[in-house]
């Protein structure tokens, strides 16, 4: 715990105080900018995650042919399904590494806003003993709560927010839902798709409405990421693909449909 204050925690909240600071004593921007950062941060992370994840998608088409085509002999299955990773390039564990790397990252920061946040004498003890002994930071506390129509200790009393992160979320995970292979696949797809959003939003009814923020700003970040990477993925139906009529070019160089 005292290795994880040291080098994770103690760092970002000291660098949201700062933020605070420089942004003129805004902690809803500070929030925002700081969240961004975090992302620049862990762009390389998500950059591999979001590749894997699409190779994999990609190469979904073919599995389930091999599936078909070895149902009766797995060990066959098995050996084919890694020789088609391996001939794409692809490490079916690939997009786990990544995400499991940002998931203490993203616990820290909810652990910042959260801490810098405090509202009580004792929340503002355990915050003094977090904070380096900087000017700029001891200067800075207590922390103005008041951004927009709202107070960052608590939930917006307006719902805005919870929309806002239920429908970002909503987008996120619509861009990288493809339709599944087989009905269980599609099963899942679909109950993630709706159940992460609604789960979301719930807990920002409940939660300060700075970690919302954090949320809104950080699905954001990720949306305009993907769309670099995937493109809007399945958000938008595809357009059939015309397929074009049989023709034929006599000598003279004269195109006549066949009939």
């Amino acid at each position: 715990m005292e290795i994880w204050n040291t080098l994770i925690q103690e760092p970002m909240i000291n660098t949201l105080v700062v933020l605070y600071s420089v942004l003129f004593g805004n902690f809803g921007v500070a929030i925002a900018v700081f969240t961004m950062l975090v992302r620049l941060v862990m762009l390389p992370l998500t950059l591999r995650q979001l590749r894997s994840s699409k190779a994999m998608s990609d190469l979904q088409p073919k599995i389930k042919e091999l599936q078909k085509k070895y149902a009766k002999s797995k060990d066959k299955l098995s050996q084919e399904m890694m020789k088609a990773y391996k001939e794409a390039g692809v490490n079916p564990l690939g997009c786990l590494g990544p995400m499991v790397i940002q998931l203490p990252i993203w616990i820290a920061l909810y652990q910042s806003v959260v801490g810098v946040l405090a509202t009580t004498p004792e929340q503002l003890l355990n915050l003094s003993q977090r904070l380096y002994s900087w000017p700029i930071v001891y200067q800075a506390i207590p922390l103005k709560e008041d951004f927009l129509w709202l107070n960052l200790a608590n939930p917006d009393p307006y719902y805005v927010l919870p929309v806002l992160v239920g429908a970002t979320m909503w987008v996120q995970q619509k861009m990288v839902s493809g339709p599944g292979m087989d009905p269980r696949q599609q099963q899942m797809n679909s109950m993630m798709l709706w159940m992460m959003p609604v789960m979301f939003a719930f807990f920002t009814l409940q939660f300060p409405s700075g970690l919302a923020i954090y949320w809104v700003v950080s699905n954001v970040v990720g949306i305009v990421v993907q769309y670099f990477v995937t493109g809007w993925g399945h958000l938008l139906p595809r357009a059939p693909v015309a397929v074009p009529s049989k023709t034929e070019t006599p000598a003279g160089g004269s195109r006549k449909r066949l009939t």
